[in-house]
């Protein structure tokens, strides 16, 4: 394979992935957001109520046509750009995303009409039902993706067939109920939920800045400063989780976030700065918190987190151990029948992908040399540096939105949102969540490599036979596709967001919201 392909195909996915998921968060966290301001109305009466969930809905809109757009894309792209992959472990990987389409998406789709045009032909609870099931399917969605993209971290309830030549289900309830997928759902939602807070907040301390719906402004940021302060608060808790989870599925992960070359004595201590340096195996400057990685790790003060290279040895070890399970899938071709080689097969199938990182360098890994075996196992450490400070940059956006949302709960009781210079904050801080987000999908996939499937498939492996000329044409033609729905939808959103939450009825003119003063004559609410 060439590995060129195999680089392009991965930045041209990676591109894709990374601009879709700029408008899922924002449309889980509206979503709920939604039910909440809408649960409101129904419980009070207030018309106010209504006009807020509307004005939100419009952004929730606008932000949830771009985000099915582009993750249509993506999904064509398994066949397109990684058709080996999609052969290989497409009937464990293909089922959750089936799944998705099926229920989640359609339950979705089927009620986002209703949502925006169902508000004079359905009852209040009727038409709140219909905004949770809207928010109930943008969540079901990400869980069913999520289940997928957790399976490739640690491919639970699947197993190898040498007769097909391709991982099968051997338990979906293991798939479904896989332990790193539901610490990824809960994390990545809760994300989301900050991520929307975030929005909400910032647009309506602009409009307090300008002196405009203040009314509408106010109400927002209450319920964004209390919706996001738990869901920050969840963020970090289940961030934890996550971690607990790397102990057993993902040591090397786990060690090359904290840039730990060797392995400690238990309990580990938590690196909060260091300069990772490759080249010599040490990370400098290192300043640690004692004891706080073996707690966070192995809940525990005498669990050890293993170091990078004991982990390198280990892999070199799951290589030959996974060259006998290669020889006896190679003679089981021939023979299927062959009762030592499938005894053989059985004791080692576990290792069989490590053999296969052997394929980068040499056509039949049972070829190799020893200094090919070791060259394969240091395949196995992704980029440190990289991993480091993601996380570390990742982690102290938490801990700030934490401290935000705080402030904001305080603001909200004491000051009334009346101190500019929060307003001020909440406006520049609207990209930080994004950025928090996009670093954590960028952590999660970087240290899963070499692998597109942990232990089962080499990313280099699953690529397709393109050429370089074709790939660079496709990311060529995305990209200005992309970009120029990014214009559209930034367009959109900002003008809705200046034209204010305006409401038209013709026969109803104590509705209108007025440019500056507020709402009239719904400010008495």
């Amino acid at each position: 394979m060439d590995m060129a392909v195999v680089e392009l195909s991965r930045l041209q996915f990676a591109l894709t992935a990374m601009y879709h998921f700029l408008f899922v968060p924002l449309t889980l966290g509206l979503s709920f957001l939604l039910v909440i301001m809408e649960s409101i109305y129904v419980m009070t009466g207030k018309e106010i109520w209504r006009v807020i969930t509307r004005f939100w809905g419009k952004l929730f809109g606008v932000n949830f046509v771009l985000g099915v757009a582009t993750g249509i894309t993506m999904e064509f792209e398994f066949g397109t750009n990684w058709s080996y992959y999609a052969h290989y472990v497409g009937d464990i990987f293909g089922a959750p995303l089936a799944i998705e389409g099926l229920m989640a998406f359609f339950l979705e789709a089927t009620f986002v009409g209703l949502m925006f045009f169902g508000w004079d032909r359905l009852s209040k609870v009727g038409h709140l039902a219909v905004t949770f099931c809207v928010a109930l399917g943008s969540n079901l969605s990400a869980l069913w993706i999520l289940i997928a993209n957790g399976w490739m971290q640690n491919p639970a309830g699947a197993t190898f067939n040498p007769e097909t030549m391709r991982m099968e289900v051997t338990d979906f309830y293991s798939v479904l109920f896989n332990p790193v997928a539901q610490a990824k759902f809960v994390h990545t939602v809760s994300a989301g939920y900050v991520c929307a807070s975030v929005f909400v907040m910032g647009v309506s301390a602009w409009y307090l800045l300008k002196g405009k719906w203040t009314n509408v402004a106010r109400r927002s940021m209450v319920v964004a400063a209390a919706f996001g302060l738990a869901s920050s608060l969840s963020v970090v808790v289940l961030g934890d989780e996550s971690g607990y989870a790397l102990t057993d599925n993902q040591k090397m992960k786990l060690a090359a976030i904290e840039g730990m070359w060797h392995t400690e004595e238990a309990p580990a201590g938590l690196a909060i700065f260091g300069i990772p340096d490759p080249s010599v195996q040490e990370t400098r400057f290192e300043i640690k918190i004692p004891y706080v990685l073996g707690l966070i790790a192995t809940r525990s003060l005498t669990g050890e987190v293993v170091g990078i290279n004991e982990l390198v040895l280990k892999a070199d070890e799951r290589i030959r151990s996974g060259l006998i399970a290669y020889d006896a899938v190679e003679k089981l071709k021939f023979q299927r029948t062959d009762p030592v080689a499938r005894e053989s097969f059985e004791k080692h199938k576990r290792d069989l992908g490590y053999a296969m990182l052997l394929k980068r360098y040499v056509g039949d890994p049972r070829q190799a040399t020893d200094q090919q075996i070791l060259m394969a196992a240091k395949d196995t450490i992704p980029n440190v540096p990289v991993m480091f400070w993601l996380f570390r940059i990742m982690a102290g956006l938490g801990f700030f939105f934490i401290g935000f949302f705080a402030l904001a709960f305080y603001c909200a009781s004491v000051c009334q949102f009346e101190k500019k210079w929060f307003l001020r904050v909440a406006v520049v801080i609207i990209p930080l969540p994004w950025l928090a987000i996009e670093g954590g999908w960028v952590l999660a996939e970087i240290g899963r490599q070499p692998w597109a499937v942990e232990g089962v498939l080499p990313t280099f492996l699953g690529a397709s036979s393109l050429t370089v000329s074709q790939i660079w044409t496709t990311i060529i033609g995305f990209t200005l596709l992309y970009g120029a729905l990014a214009v559209i939808e930034v367009r959109l959103m900002l003008s809705t967001i200046r034209k204010g939450p305006v409401e038209h009825h013709a026969s109803d003119t104590g509705s209108q919201i007025e440019g500056s003063g507020g709402i009239a004559p719904l400010s008495a609410e």
